[in-house]
């Protein structure tokens, strides 16, 4: 298979998933081998052992071998090595050193996704979309990707020079950066006039529901509040049990929240009750308080609003419980789990789709806002590509792309937008889409700033209510509870995977 342009990201030491024990099914192997295959296989395989200009390993052929099995199904799934694997397994600290930013490959060249919050690289001035073209003064375009991470590694206190090429400079922008330990908080809260409060939700990880609780705890203390928004822009996701949690602090218990579809499985769906999201733990979301289901809400979102923020920005659309406000996400809507070769290596494969309340399928679509805003006043700041725009992704079963339609979209949705003006912090009193969303939370009239024309693909939360896309009516006995079609009413299965990850882009470097 040729080999396309793509990008392929990795997560190291993030705390953004946990290893998935292998379920049952993935256990099974096909009772018919392709021989014929195998021994074409074995021929490529003697051929280049024995004639290659210069030595090889049969586990570096080996290992080559599985990487582009798997590298080529899309852009989530990925061969684990030893190291990859174990920097997996210990991704739930939300704790270690280095600069505080998420990277990918993208044609070769190292690419700024994000900048984690609070980290020396936000503080720093490092933005989504930037390219790393030189670390100390080294050129890094075709570098392997664990070299570059070696190389972004360091004692807490060294500095670091990055060269880093942007869209919006003529020349290449020289930034230093003190790596520190890096400590991720992936809630954080505070008050804003007329009794609004404001929670911002960076990534899932396996504490994330019981802060945000926490945080609701805090913010209501005296009166209950009168609006909340709650700020999913640029949030890659993580885990989805943390999604399912976060969901279930604003809906109804026992509301369906998410469902998922494997290959020849059932549909398994995800339901709003302690056992989805506590796990072995108590029911952290016991005991909040009675307008956290009630008070009027905005979610925010943006193209780096991915996975996990999509599956809880999906389920408060569909109830109707929050307005979605901003740009349209990321668009990530399948499902990946880490499943261990041997006790050394394994792989992140992609597993199964989600779907929303409604039946909703957002791969490669993402979700259309209530409200579309762009990220400042003068146009939009964050300009990475969306899934669709991902070689190898997965389709949409229920908005078949054609030809036409799924080349790459970037570089014409580019020349739509503006170039905004500087980089603002997210929930600082220059957040234009945060001063929006307090707007139509006080009844004022709303800014939509300087947006796209392009019509987004897709079915819309209101074409999901009228119409089923497998053809059969769906089944809702009320208005404000959706229900999934009849297609995806099956029984969950006694053993279903509790520790499926959803991953993105989840998958993404932190350095």
């Amino acid at each position: 298979m040729a080999r396309k342009k793509r990008l392929v990201s990795y997560m190291v030491a993030a705390g953004l998933m946990l290893t998935a024990v292998m379920p049952a099914w993935a256990q099974k192997t096909s009772s018919e081998l392709p021989y014929e295959e195998l021994q074409r296989f074995a021929r490529v395989f003697a051929t280049i052992k024995n004639n290659y200009v210069e030595p090889v390993s049969d586990q570096e052929l080996i290992e080559s071998a599985i990487k582009g099995l798997v590298n080529d199904l899309d852009p989530h799934s990925s061969f684990l090595d030893e190291e990859e694997f174990e920097e997996m397994k210990e991704s739930t600290d939300g704790e270690f050193g280095g600069l505080g930013i998420e990277i990918g490959v993208e044609a070769g060249f190292v690419k700024i996704i994000a900048p984690i919050e609070d980290t020396p690289a936000a503080k720093a001035g490092i933005m989504p979309g930037d390219l790393i073209v030189k670390i100390n003064g080294e050129n890094t375009e075709g570098k392997p990707l664990n070299d570059v991470i070696k190389q972004l590694r360091g004692e807490p206190g060294t500095e670091i020079l990055l060269t880093v090429s942007r869209t919006s400079a003529e020349e290449p922008i020289d930034i230093r950066i003190v790596r520190d330990i890096i400590q991720i908080r992936s809630v954080r809260s505070k008050m804003l006039p007329n009794d609004i409060g404001y929670i911002r939700i960076s990534q899932f990880q396996e504490r994330t529901g019981a802060d945000l609780a926490e945080h609701l705890k805090t913010l209501g203390k005296g009166k209950p509040l009168k609006g909340l928004v709650l700020d999913l822009r640029n949030d890659p996701g993580g885990l989805l049990n943390a999604a399912i949690g976060v969901s279930a602090a604003f809906i109804e218990a026992n509301k369906l929240v998410v469902s998922t579809k494997a290959r020849e499985q059932e549909m398994q769906r995800y339901m709003a009750v302690a056992s989805e999201y506590a796990r072995d733990e108590s029911d952290y979301l016991k005991g909040l308080p009675d307008w956290v289901r009630k008070v009027p809400m905005v979610v925010l979102i943006n193209v780096g609003s991915a996975s996990a923020s999509e599956i809880v920005a999906g389920a408060l659309q569909d109830y109707k419980r929050a307005t979605i406000m901003g740009n349209r996400s990321f668009g990530k809507g399948s499902v990946q789990v880490v499943i261990p070769l041997d006790d050394n290596t394994g792989i992140k494969l992609t597993t199964a789709r989600y779907y929303t309340p409604l039946g909703r399928s957002i791969q490669a679509t993402g979700i259309q806002p209530d409200i579309i805003v762009s990220d400042t006043e003068t146009g939009d700041l964050f300009s990475f590509p969306r899934e669709v725009d991902l070689s190898d992704h997965l389709g949409n079963e229920q908005q078949p792309e054609t030809e036409e339609e799924n080349r790459v979209k970037s570089d014409k949705q580019k020349k739509t937008l503006k170039e905004a003006e500087s980089v603002f912090e997210f929930g600082s009193a220059e957040d234009f889409q945060l001063k929006q969303a307090v707007n139509f939370l006080m009844g004022k009239e709303v800014n939509q700033g300087v947006i796209s024309k392009e019509k987004p693909k897709g079915l819309t939360r209101e074409e999901m209510e009228a119409v089923n896309p497998a053809g059969s009516q769906s089944r809702q006995e009320k208005p404000e509870e959706p229900e999934a079609p009849e297609n995806q009413k099956e029984a969950v299965p006694d053993g279903k995977d509790k520790n499926t990850s959803d991953i993105k882009k989840d998958g993404n470097t932190k350095k």
